[in-house]
C-alpha cells in the first residue's frame, strides 16, 4: 500500500517502523500547496497535520482510500467530501491531554509570578546582586488560591484544567456547548463567566460559534485583574482586540500558545503588547505527548486495514 505523510516534520524523529508491514511510509517534513497533488497522485493512505484536503483535492485523488489525522483538530480536512466518496478520516483524540493542560498552568503561573523574567533580570542584568536588601520583584504577585478560574470548553483537555485549578485551591466555573456534571465545577452562561472569572483559561475547538469569541465586547465584561490564557486554537481570539485591552489595561495580562495564522507575520498585533506571553504552539508537543500521538496515528491505520476502522471522525 503507498503511504504517504505530507507534513511530518514533528514526528519525523520518532520510529515509523511498525507501517513497514504496509509497505512502509514516504515521509515530507511539510508540503506546499502547490504540490499536494503530486505527492500524494499515487496514495492510497494519507497522513496530513496542516496541509489543507479540500474537496477539490479529494476528488482529484482516485487512488485515495483512507486519510489519517496527525493531531486531534481535523478543520484542515473537508471530511464532507471524504464521507462521499467513502473514504474514513481517523483523528487522534486525548493524546496531549495532560500536556496542554500542564501548559496552561506553566503560562498561568508565569503571569502570577514572571519566574523567567525574574531570572532573566537576576542572572542578566545583576539586578539581584545590586540590590541593598535580601530580595526583589519587579512585578505584583498573585496567588491562586481563592480565585475564580473560567474554563471555556469542557472536552477532555478542559475537564483536566478544572481538576487541577481545583487543586490549586481555585473556585471552577465553565461555559460549555454541553453542559457536563462535573464534581466542584459550575456551569455558567458566557457573560456569567467573564465577569467572574480571574483567569479565563480558552480550551474551545475552533467552530463558527467560537471564532472571534473573545473580542472587544466580551473582554470589557471581564475583571480588570483577569488574565487571559488561549491553549485552544488563535482564530477564537479577535487578536487586534487583544492587543487594544492589553494596552489599555483592560485586563491584567494574557498568555497564548496559538495565534491565528501560523507562524504568525511579524506585524501580528499581539507580538509586543503589554502583559503578553506567546510561546510557539508547544502546548501538545512534550515527548510523551508526540510518542502517544504516532502510535494511534500508526493504530489507526492499522486497523482500518484489517477492517475495523477506529477513532473515525
Amino acid at each position: 500500500m503507498k503511504i504517504v505523510a505530507l507534513d511530518a516534520l514533528q514526528l519525523n524523529d520518532l520510529d515509523w517502523s511498525r507501517l513497514d508491514s504496509l509497505g512502509g511510509v514516504v515521509r515530507y517534513d511539510g508540503t506546499a500547496p502547490e504540490l499536494v497533488l503530486e505527492r500524494a497522485a499515487q496514495a492510497e493512505a494519507l497522513l496530513v497535520n496542516k496541509v489543507k484536503l479540500t474537496r477539490e483535492i479529494i476528488d482529484a485523488l482516485p487512488n485515495l482510500r483512507y486519510i489519517g489525522e496527525l493531531a486531534t483538530g481535523y478543520d484542515n480536512i473537508d471530511v464532507a467530501a471524504a464521507k462521499e466518496r467513502g473514504i474514513p478520516v481517523c483523528n487522534v483524540p486525548g493524546y496531549s491531554t495532560d500536556s496542554v493542560a500542564q501548559l496552561t498552568f506553566a503560562l498561568l503561573l508565569e503571569l502570577c509570578h514572571h519566574a523567567g523574567e525574574h531570572s532573566r533580570r537576576v542572572t542578566q542584568e545583576m539586578k539581584w546582586s545590586r540590590q541593598p536588601y535580601y530580595c526583589f520583584w519587579d512585578f505584583p504577585l498573585k496567588e491562586l488560591s481563592g480565585r475564580v478560574m473560567g474554563v471555556v470548553g469542557l472536552g477532555r483537555i478542559g475537564i483536566r484544567v478544572a481538576e487541577i485549578a481545583k487543586a490549586f485551591g481555585m473556585k471552577v466555573i465553565a461555559y460549555s456547548r454541553t453542559p457536563k456534571q462535573i464534581d466542584g465545577v459550575s456551569c455558567v452562561d458566557f457573560d456569567t463567566l467573564l465577569r467572574e472569572s480571574d483567569v479565563i483559561s480558552l480550551n474551545c475547538p475552533l467552530t463558527d460559534a467560537t471564532r472571534g469569541l473573545i473580542n472587544a465586547d466580551s473582554l470589557a465584561k471581564m475583571k480588570k485583574s483577569a488574565f487571559l490564557i488561549n491553549t485552544a486554537r488563535g482564530g477564537v481570539i479577535v487578536e487586534e482586540d487583544l492587543r487594544k485591552a492589553l494596552d489599555a489595561g483592560v485586563i491584567a495580562g494574557a498568555a497564548v500558545d496559538v495565534t491565528s495564522t501560523e507562524p504568525p507575520r511579524e506585524d501580528n498585533p499581539l507580538l509586543g503588547a503589554k502583559n503578553i506571553i506567546v510561546t510557539p504552539h508547544i502546548a501538545w508537543a512534550t515527548e510523551e505527548a508526540r510518542g502517544r500521538l504516532l502510535a494511534t496515528v500508526i493504530d489507526n491505520l492499522i486497523a482500518w486495514t484489517e477492517g475495523r476502522p477506529q477513532n473515525v471522525v
